[in-house]
């Protein structure tokens, strides 16, 4: 019988002042582009993505003083590899026609969760633009896709996993890498 190695902790990145410090310079630095928040939509991708999304809508709100709608996209169904659909989570998408969508992620590694999320809004009409931020930009892309917004940016090897704990789902904010 093997006993499964449980990963180990490698590195403290963040800490819940430094995510919080790098959602608001993110926030201002999107009203900064925008020219402020209006017809602004924020997508998180489904399942760090949305929690973020969230807080990141409610920023905007506060620093505009105008209502800043957030929602969730599934993009499982969208993904070119094997991972599992999720059926626990369904997407949840405000009216985003003819508006700037700002597509939320957790972390970017590759680009291909980035890819079907964007193909999953598209179902749900036509944005003016999408523009995309991720918390922890890890590197190693595999597509095209760049983050117009990042927290932080994480030099990792392969074997390294980057993991975003958030008080609203394991009750404490912060970003550590794991060995696997």
């Amino acid at each position: 019988m093997s006993i499964a190695r449980q990963p180990r902790v490698k590195a403290h990145v963040m800490d819940a002042d430094a995510l919080r410090r790098s959602l608001s310079r993110i926030a201002h630095e999107i009203v900064e582009r925008n020219r402020g928040a209006r017809d602004l939509v924020v997508v998180g991708i489904i399942s760090q993505g949305d929690v973020l999304a969230h807080r990141l809508a409610a920023k905007l709100t506060e620093l505009e003083g105008l209502e800043v709608p957030a929602g969730a996209i599934d993009s499982s169904g969208h993904r070119d590899d094997d991972r599992p659909r999720r059926p626990d989570r369904s997407s949840d998408v405000p009216d985003l026609t003819d508006r700037t969508v700002v597509l939320v992620d957790d972390v970017i590694h590759h680009g291909r969760t980035a890819r079907a999320a964007m193909e999953a809004l598209l179902e749900f009409g036509r944005p003016r633009a999408i523009q995309f931020a991720a918390l922890v930009d890890r590197g190693h892309r595999q597509l095209p896709i760049r983050p117009d917004y990042v927290g932080k940016n994480v030099p990792t090897s392969e074997s390294e996993l980057v993991q975003v704990c958030l008080q609203e789902v394991e009750g404490v904010d912060a970003v550590v890498i794991l060995e696997r």
